[in-house]
């Protein structure tokens, strides 16, 4: 059964690169390939860093490295040290790139109607709908979670996300000075650990555990983005939390929440959690969950 997935996912891609052009050397008519123009309509009028084209689009140093010298042999680009941050490099359009960058973003246009020409109103929807939904899973399978220091920036970040979603979601707000503590030392080993999701290089998720030798550990700081919502990355966070706590013998995880939270709780009662009595002082909870499982599974 594996084989024909694999199979059907092979003949996709050879159709898709093929009505795209993708396997041309010169995309669009211009005079380089689909990967030196998809670079360049990422710097963007506005330019960018290296550091991030890297990780917007997974590319390896070295090939963009070769990418960024031959749009500069163009006259397209300019690539200079950050005046604020030596160790980067800053990526800006010249008036040449500029113009060409506009023109991509036209001929890019016209590639996209041609696509839809041929279609009938019926079959265009149909169409512009499966492609949503293959952006959609793909994109997820883009996500990268990992555990993380809890007070690097991204952690930082996620962490003030949380809370500021708290405050507005919450009928009195959210108070993080009376909250139960989870604190960066309580989220490093051994004490704890925080898992940050990244899409693209950026933040988009968290959360984390606490651990308390034989009693239940905490799970805590739950968190994803608004606009990352829809990718499952809060149900492949709490997967990801749950099997960190079997790899530590752990076989009961406590959590508490907000009644507001109604997508949270709906993640928690499918994935196995049980509303259980009220184990904590957390001022702004209002239902308690348990799960037990088997420690030091996979």
């Amino acid at each position: 059964m594996l084989s024909v997935e694999i199979e059907k996912v092979r003949e996709f891609n050879r159709t898709v690169t093929q009505r795209i052009g993708a396997l041309s050397d010169q995309y669009l008519g211009r005079a380089r390939a689909l990967g030196a123009a998809r670079v360049l309509w990422e710097i963007g009028p506005e330019g960018t860093d290296v550091r991030t084209i890297r990780a917007r689009l997974d590319l390896d140093s070295g090939y963009l490295s070769r990418i960024l010298r031959g749009l500069e042999s163009e006259g397209l680009v300019t690539v200079e040290p950050d005046p604020h941050d030596r160790r980067a490099r800053l990526i800006r359009l010249t008036d040449v790139g500029r113009t060409e960058h506009a023109l991509l973003d036209r001929e890019s246009d016209q590639l996209a109607a041609s696509l839809l020409a041929p279609l009938d109103s019926d079959r265009r929807q149909r169409l512009l709908d499966a492609m949503a939904t293959v952006e959609r899973l793909l994109t997820a399978g883009l996500v990268d979670v990992r555990i993380e220091d809890p007070d690097n920036r991204a952690a930082r970040f996620c962490i003030q996300s949380y809370f500021s979603e708290l405050d507005a979601r919450f009928k009195g707000g959210f108070d993080p000075s009376i909250t139960i503590s989870a604190d960066g030392d309580e989220l490093r080993e051994p004490n704890g650990l925080l898992l940050v999701a990244r899409l693209r290089g950026e933040p988009v998720g968290c959360g984390a555990l606490k651990f308390h030798g034989s009693d239940p550990t905490e799970l805590k700081r739950m968190w994803v983005a608004n606009d990352a919502r829809g990718l499952g990355i809060g149900r492949r966070l709490l997967t990801e939390l749950e099997h960190q706590a079997r790899l530590r013998d752990v076989s009961i995880l406590h959590l508490e929440t907000n009644s507001s939270l109604v997508e949270a709780i709906s993640l928690y009662v499918s994935s196995g959690y049980v509303e259980v009595a009220r184990f904590n002082d957390e001022p702004h909870s209002d239902h308690w969950f348990e799960k037990r499982s088997n420690p030091g599974g996979s």
